[in-house]
């Protein structure tokens, strides 16, 4: 009798949060954050770079999936708040842009694998604007002995932003300036002429799809494991809505 092949275990259904927003308003000229409640925020688990899926409206009716990380929880104020980058008028902006104390949305989470390795040696972070929620609120709770690079692409040199944090930080800040947001080869010339750690390594790989891809097969051929490599991208031109897991 031939064994039937296993099905796979379905992924834990992941909480149900129903937020309303408190406040909103611009952290930079192209940076919003909107800050929620909600009556069960006191029981929210997660690890710093970790997501909420948002319900976001649609311009056609109903509401699309989106990913966006969350910048900081206050559980006993039950208070957590996301950062959203305006670019362009995409669903998820533009919801930003006008958000109001007592406007709702639905969530779903947390989820995501980019959050810090606490037995790495070093960790090197390699973002766009999109990742920059994500770092800031990684290295904000990170141990005074951790040893960080960042290799951070903006819009221009407004766009470089204080790091609080207690780690010992090298930190290089990539301008594009006049070259429009989307694959272009700043960070990967920068990590290119980056020297590697010796020691054990992990990599936090965040921002567009193909950028994110080249960075990390710059570092699987520099010898970097691929399971020491967290690469995620969270947006690609064209293309409203979707985030891609990049493990090729």
């Amino acid at each position: 009798m031939t064994d039937m092949p296993t099905a796979p275990s379905p992924r834990p259904a992941l909480e149900e949060w129903h937020l309303a927003v408190v406040e909103a308003f611009d952290v930079e000229p192209r940076l919003r954050r909107v800050v929620f409640t909600a009556d069960t925020l006191d029981q929210l688990d997660y690890r710093p770079g970790q997501a909420l899926v948002l319900r976001m409206p649609l311009p056609e009716g109903g509401t699309g999936r989106r990913d966006y990380t969350i910048r900081w929880l206050d559980r006993e104020a039950k208070r957590l708040a996301i950062d959203f980058v305006l670019h362009g008028s995409t669903p998820a902006p533009s919801w930003a842009r006008t958000a109001q104390p007592g406007d709702t949305l639905l969530a779903h989470g947390p989820r995501g694998r980019n959050v810090i390795a606490p037995d790495a040696d070093w960790h090197l972070f390699c973002i766009d604007e999109t990742g920059m929620p994500a770092l800031l609120h990684m290295l904000e709770r990170v141990p005074a002995d951790t040893i960080v690079h960042a290799l951070i692409e903006t819009a221009s040199e407004q766009g470089e932003t204080p790091i609080e944090t207690a780690a010992t930080l090298t930190c290089r800040w990539l301008a594009r300036d006049d070259v429009p947001a989307g694959p272009n080869g700043l960070v990967l010339e920068a990590l290119r002429a980056l020297p590697l750690p010796a020691g054990r390594g992990q990599a936090y790989l965040m921002g567009e799809t193909s950028n994110v891809r080249s960075w990390r097969h710059h570092l699987a051929q520099s010898g970097m494991p691929k399971t020491a490599i967290a690469s995620e991208g969270y947006w690609r031109p064209g293309r409203i809505g979707g985030h891609d897991h990049v493990d090729d």
